[in-house]
């Protein structure tokens, strides 16, 4: 026994929200009435409700007119308004330049081919002299986070507000916006953002202080928690996913689309909200990623085959993988994400020939997963009778090319389902001459955006480059918005201007696709901290060259067409490797 090393097993809460909050903090938030109503004896012992408090939460103090939460940004927290007012912008949203965002403008032809010879001879180098322009930002650090939040009040005053203010840093509140925009008021009690934060759904809407305001904001995970073991969280939580998502998603899905509004009411009022996984995928993901497969052991059951079917499955957010037994072990079928559905053949048959069917094959979630359930009754009353057979989709497994098998159950492990622009190459036709990566070097100052290696199965690799994911959790914690989602396009491109380098996007990156540089001036000297005297750093990921007139520059530039930019689910990788 001398030789072997022993330590405590790592807990959740080794790691808290706010190291910084105290049992005084902690005392105060459970006498407030958002806490004292709850019945603490149904927390189980290791999950008590202070405990949640003191470690899935944290204390967060905004100054007039900073931003709290922006619009399009992904949330994985919700707020509790303790003192002070905020303003939520309904609509029209506030500027993107003031979110931290970039405007995309493509370059013309002369634009696009001037720079082989105007580009700088110094990799990523920067005009510094506009970041200077751009210091409309207040920084705020904390015990577990640096946060830099736009503050509205010190370049848009006249273009946001009514009035004009004089001095925005003695400001003790922010006026009103102009009439153009329609705004609401949040008082302290007002809870917000917690659809956002359990369901891994953009944020709606930008909200910012009035005035001085201190704001409780609460983990997932915490969340999730207390709406498990209280009724009063879990209904308002349910109720306001009803009022404002719900019926959203119901509408657009494909099987739904045609319903009327009554019908969509009804099926609303029935439908069950299930969450499996994590969202912290992407960490587990990183501590497997050389392994040669990912567990998939650990993935939760939401399905399995052979059981009977109370309630067709919709895909919400995340991802699923289903599957069916073949011998002694089990073949993945195909993967489904948001606007999928699952168990729709069984239960069809079983409404139409009047007897239950079993499921044919198992659903498991892939990360984490968020279904809507319509139970199997409101199936049967409201939808089947007035739609048309559906079409079964999964083909026989006994029935499917080996290779494809094979290339689909790599793709599922390693993740490259959330991309929808995976940089997918052909070794076969590949020579190794680089043309795409200088190609890219051109579009993009001198410094490439990608690095040609990554991982590889049979005749394809998959290249370390951005993957423009379905779930970006890159973009989760980026204190100033610089990391976005386009609107055009939906591809994740980062604002060099807002970013300030810290390094939280490409941590977060499950595939390493993010790069943080140390960028130059124009005459090719390191630019430096005069404070710290440490190189500043901005991040860098391809961006599908945003800017140039024709699109990728990679995809154009290789000469044996062995390179594409791809999204895993239009199958055109299984088809083409199942014909080689």
């Amino acid at each position: 026994m001398a030789n072997i090393a022993t330590m405590d097993r790592p807990q959740r809460w080794d790691s808290p929200f706010d190291p910084a909050m105290t049992e005084q903090d902690v005392q105060m938030l459970l006498e407030r009435p958002e806490f004292a109503g709850i019945d603490s004896s149904r927390f189980p012992p290791s999950l008590q409700l202070a405990g949640i408090i003191q470690n899935d939460c944290r204390l967060v103090r905004f100054k007039p007119g900073e931003i709290v939460v922006r619009e399009g940004d992904y949330g994985n927290s919700a707020f509790l308004l303790i003192s002070g007012q905020l303003t939520i912008v309904i609509k029209p949203g506030l500027p993107s330049r003031l979110l931290g965002r970039s405007s995309i403008r493509k370059k013309g032809l002369f634009g696009a081919i001037s720079q082989i010879w105007k580009n700088s001879k110094f990799p990523e180098a920067r005009d510094t002299s506009r970041y200077s322009n751009l210091k409309d930002t207040s920084t705020r650090t904390t015990e577990t986070t640096v946060q830099n939040t736009s503050l509205l009040t010190s370049r848009y005053a006249d273009k946001l507000f009514k009035n004009t203010i004089v001095d925005p840093a003695k400001a003790k509140e922010v006026p009103p916006l102009r009439d153009e925009y329609e705004t609401a008021s949040l008082r302290p009690g007002a809870i917000f953002g917690e659809i956002a934060a359990l369901g891994r759904a953009q944020r709606t809407a930008s909200v910012f202080a009035h005035n001085e305001a201190l704001l409780l904001e609460i983990r997932w995970q915490g969340l999730r928690d207390i709406r498990k073991y209280d009724e009063g969280w879990r209904r308002l939580i349910d109720e306001r996913y009803r009022n404002n998502m719900l019926k959203e998603q119901l509408i657009e899905h494909p099987l739904l689309k045609n319903m009327d509004e009554q019908k969509i009411q009804e099926i609303a009022d029935h439908t069950l909200f299930e969450t499996y996984g994590s969202f912290e995928w992407f960490r587990t993901y990183k501590q497997s990623k050389n392994q040669s497969q990912l567990n998939t052991d650990a993935e939760p059951i939401v399905a399995r085959e052979g059981d009977y079917s109370d309630g067709l499955l919709l895909i919400a957010a995340g991802f699923a993988r289903v599957t069916k037994k073949v011998g002694h072990g089990t073949r993945t079928l195909t993967y489904l994400r948001e606007k999928d559905e699952f168990g729709l053949d069984e239960l069809y048959d079983s409404w139409k020939n009047g007897q239950e069917i079993a499921l044919e094959t198992t659903l498991s979630a892939l990360g984490y997963l968020h279904v809507l359930r319509i139970p199997a009754h409101i199936l049967q009353e409201v939808i089947f009778p007035f739609m048309e057979e559906p079409t079964k989709r999964l083909v026989d497994a006994a029935a499917r090319p080996l290779a494809s098998d094979s290339l689909l159950e790599w793709a599922v492990s390693e993740r490259f389902i959330n991309g929808t622009q995976t940089m997918l190459i052909n070794l076969d036709k590949c020579v190794r001459c680089d043309d795409c990566v200088r190609a890219c070097a051109t579009g993009h100052g001198g410094n490439p955006r990608f690095i040609r290696h990554g991982k590889s199965h049979g005749g394809y690799m998959v290249a370390n480059a951005c993957m423009h994911c379905v779930d970006p959790v890159c973009m989760i914690g980026c204190p100033t918005g610089a990391i976005h989602r386009s609107t055009e396009g939906g591809m994740v491109i980062i604002n060099d201007d807002s970013c300030i380098g810290c390094g939280t996007c490409a941590n977060s990156c499950p595939y390493e696709n993010i790069q943080l540089v140390e960028i130059k001036d124009l005459e090719g000297r390191p630019v430096l901290d005069p404070a710290s005297h440490q190189p500043i750093m901005k991040a860098t990921k391809c961006d599908l060259c945003q800017q140039q007139p024709s699109g990728p520059a990679c995809v154009r530039a290789c000469p044996h067409d062995a390179l594409e930019r791809m999204d895993f689910r239009k199958g055109t990788i299984l088809k083409t490797h199942s014909e080689r």
